[in-house]
This record gives C-alpha cells, structure tokens and sequence, in this order.
C-alpha cells in the first residue's frame, strides 16, 4: 500500500487583520487630547455662528408664540431653561444639554438645535446650569437632574434626551442608577454627542484648575465606573474626524454598558469634528435628528 502523501506546509506568511482600535502608541500631552478648539482650524468661527442662529431661531418662535423663555428650575441665577413648543399637542419632551467642558456656553447659543427634534412633533428643552468653578461637576449632575424633573412635569409622553461633550456626560449621568430622578421611568432614550464619559483623564489637563477635580469625584461621576438604570437605552456618536480621545471615549460607553445589560450603540458621522457633529440636530431629515426622535 503506498503511503499517503504530505503536503508541505504552507511557508505563507498568515495575513494580518485591520484592528478595531488603535492609537499609535500611549497618550501623550493629555491637554492636547482633549483640546478641541485647537484641533479645528476655524474653531473661533463657530460660536458667533450659532449665536447667531440661535438668536433668530428663539425670535421667530416668540413670535408664533411657541417659545417660553427663562423657566426657573431652581433658586439659582443659571437655574433656568427655555421649552419651545411644536404645533399641535407634543409627541413627547426632547433635551439638549450643552457642551463647554463644564465650566463655557449657556442654553442661548443653541436654540436652533431645537429645528430637528420640533419638527418631528417633540417639545424641546434646553438648560443652562452653573459653571465650573462656581460648581463641582457633582452638583451640575444634580442640576440637571433637578431640571429634568421640572421640565418633563411640563410635557406628557416619552423624553428623548442628548447632550454635547460635557452635555453627553451629564444626559448618560442621567441613566445612571445611583442618579435620583423622579422622572427616570420616562426616558426613552439618551443620545451622547461627543460626550466625555471616563472623567479619569481629566484629572492631568490644565483645566482641572478651573474644574477642581479629584479622584474620587473623577470616578463617582464617570458613567463608564457606574450601572446603567434597568432597560437603558444609550446611543453614542461622534465625528469621524475628531480627536482620538473622543472616538475612544464614544466606543467606550455603549461596550462597557451592554455588557450590563444595557441597549447601546455607538457610531460616528463622517466628515464631522467636535463642532460640526451637533448640526445636524437643526435639521429635522439628519440622522443625528431622526436618531433622537426614534424614527
């Protein structure tokens, strides 16, 4: 019987698969990662151009009578937001929370973000809250918390909420089951933009001069060292040319909390940075708008 023949092993080298994540090496200049502004070359244009925006978008509902200016939350001088109201009995209450690491913006500069969602039928709120370093980022959770209360007593039915950079901190904050929030039941969905969810980080940047961050608070407040309420509902984005601290941190999120049983997304929007990202929330046809609706 002749022997069966052998095959030669194959001297191929075994092809290499793309990674799902890379950085290129350890973070570096920690204020370099998270500095934003100085990743975009016309950083300085974009908040005149949504002030400008804004402006004219809360005129225009004055005068249809479906803006309410200044609705007090609290007993401080930031405790206050503006609902704009659709046409016909609201789908549901839809937020914007602002970015600004924290401690910059008030609720005036994106009014026009409320186009999208107030399309689509949702009455749309939008907050102001205290600063860094007049608060500690705890008590703007506890801020926002107090507001959403307040504003989702106002409008009946399901509450969408989204928030930019330091906003998709404090909306997915909202998720978090040691967060006390009467109206927790109520919401269907969080949408974080570009949101800083590991404050960790933070910790070595020259900003915590102004934020006043410790350890024990970095983590207390970082969403990804906390549970996520039973059936939470997060989606994260991000531009796909931002810094590579915000893609990680809009990946970061949505894996740790499914794994805890949490529904979770995460996606970004090419051809948008830190700033473009949140455009498309005054268009009611963009994905960022249809996604927070839930059409």
């Amino acid at each position: 019987m002749q022997a069966p023949s052998r095959q030669a092993p194959s001297r191929q080298a075994p092809s290499r698969q793309a990674p799902s994540w890379t950085t290129g090496g350890p973070l570096g200049d920690i204020d370099r990662a998270y500095d934003n502004a100085g990743a975009i070359p016309d950083a300085k244009a974009y908040p005149p151009r949504w002030s400008e925006a804004a402006s004219a978008f809360r005129a225009r509902l004055v005068e249809e009578g479906r803006a309410r200016l200044g609705l007090p939350y609290g007993t401080g001088p930031r405790h206050a937001y503006d609902l704009f109201l659709p046409e016909g009995a609201p789908a549901g209450l839809a937020v914007f929370v602002h970015g600004g690491y924290w401690k910059a913006f008030d609720r005036s500069v994106w009014s026009h973000l409320a186009a999208g969602p107030l399309a689509h039928g949702f009455a749309v709120a939008l907050p102001s809250y205290t600063l860094c370093p007049e608060a500690r980022i705890a008590g703007i959770t506890s801020e926002i918390a107090a507001f959403l209360d307040r504003a989702s007593a106002e409008v009946a039915g399901p509450v969408h909420l989204s928030g930019h950079s330091a906003g998709g901190h404090l909306v997915t904050r909202m998720l978090c089951a040691d967060v006390a929030l009467a109206c927790a039941g109520r919401i269907a969905r969080v949408v974080s933009i570009s949101g800083v969810h590991d404050l960790r980080p933070l910790l070595g940047t020259q900003m915590n001069e102004i934020l006043h961050l410790d350890s024990d608070e970095a983590r207390a407040e970082s969403p990804v060292l906390q549970a996520p309420r039973p059936g939470a509902r997060l989606i994260a984005v991000a531009g796909g040319d931002e810094l590579p601290e915000f893609r990680r941190q809009n990946l970061l999120l949505p894996t740790v909390w499914h794994g805890l049983g949490a529904e979770t997304e995460a996606w970004e929007i090419a051809g948008t940075q830190h700033f473009s990202v949140i455009e498309g929330l005054s268009d009611p046809g963009s994905a960022l708008t249809r996604v927070l609706v839930g059409s």
